[in-house]
C-alpha cells in the first residue's frame, strides 16, 4: 500500500492498539489478525459504516456467524485467500466437479510452512466448501481430515482434506478429481507473499461503495456475480 499512490495509510492496528481511535480517517479497514479479534474489527467498522476487508482464517461457525451479520449493514469482502490464482482455482474446482460428476473422488492437499497456526488452511476449507456445493453435498458430514487404521472402502460422498505442515512453504494447494481410469489435478503454488497483499488492496479498492453485503474475491474479481 505504501508504494501504491492510490492508497493512503492512516493508521497501523496491532494487538492492544485501538481501532476506534483512527478509524474515522479512513475509507476501508484491512484485517489480517486472529480469528478472535474479527467480531471486534467488524463490530467497529459497522459502527463507523467503514467497509471491511478481511483475510483472516480459522474462525469457527459463531464466530463466523457473528461478523457475517454485521454485512447487513457495511460492505464486507471475505475470503480465505486473497491470490488472484487461488480465486481462480475455486472457479475451476467448481466447474471441474460438476462437469465430472460423482463417478470422480475428490480429495483437496494442501502444505504450509511450520509455523502455521489453523488446519487445514482456510483457503483449502474453501476448496472442499466449493466443492461440496457443486456435488450437492453437506461439507459438515462429507468431510474426512486424514485416514488412518482400516477404514474400509471409500465412500463416493466423501471430500477428503489433508494438511501438511514443514519448511518455509508459503502455500501449495491440489484439488484432486480421481475417476476410473483417468485423474484431474488442479494445483496453485504460491511463492511470495505479495500476492496475497495486492489481492488484498484490489479488494480495498473494489469494496469501497458497494452496498452492504457479504462478498468474496469472486465477486471482486468478476467471477461471481453479488446475490
Amino acid at each position: 500500500a505504501a508504494r501504491d499512490p492510490s492508497f493512503q495509510i492512516v493508521g497501523r492496528i496491532d494487538l492492544g492498539d485501538d481501532l476506534n481511535s483512527v478509524i474515522a480517517l479512513c475509507d476501508v479497514v484491512i484485517d489480517f489478525s486472529s480469528h478472535n479479534a474479527t467480531a471486534g474489527v467488524a463490530e467497529c467498522c459497522a459502527s463507523h459504516a467503514k467497509a471491511l476487508v478481511i483475510g483472516t482464517t480459522g474462525h469457527d461457525e459463531a464466530e463466523r456467524n457473528k461478523v457475517a451479520s454485521y454485512s447487513a449493514m457495511i460492505p464486507i469482502v471475505w475470503s480465505a485467500n486473497y491470490s488472484t490464482g487461488v480465486n481462480l482455482l475455486l472457479w475451476l474446482t467448481k466447474r471441474a466437479v460438476q462437469t465430472l460428476g460423482p463417478d470422480f473422488d475428490v480429495e483437496i492437499v494442501e502444505m504450509h510452512h511450520r509455523l502455521k497456526k489453523d488446519s487445514p488452511s482456510g483457503t483449502a476449507m474453501s476448496l472442499a466448501r466449493a466443492a461440496a456445493e457443486a456435488r450437492g453435498l453437506d461439507l459438515t458430514t462429507a468431510a474426512k481430515f486424514g485416514r488412518e487404521g482400516i477404514i474400509g472402502e471409500r465412500p463416493k460422498n466423501e471430500i477428503g482434506i489433508l494438511a501438511l505442515r514443514g519448511g518455509d512453504v508459503v502455500g501449495e494447494h491440489t484439488v484432486i478429481c480421481a475417476g476410473d481410469g483417468e485423474r484431474v489435478e488442479l494445483t496453485h503454488k504460491a511463492s511470495n507473499r505479495e500476492i496475497f497483499a495486492r489481492g488484498a488492496l484490489r479488494a480495498a479498492r473494489w469494496v469501497v461503495g458497494q452496498p452492504a453485503g457479504l462478498y468474496t474475491m469472486q465477486h471482486v474479481l468478476g467471477l461471481e456475480k453479488p446475490a
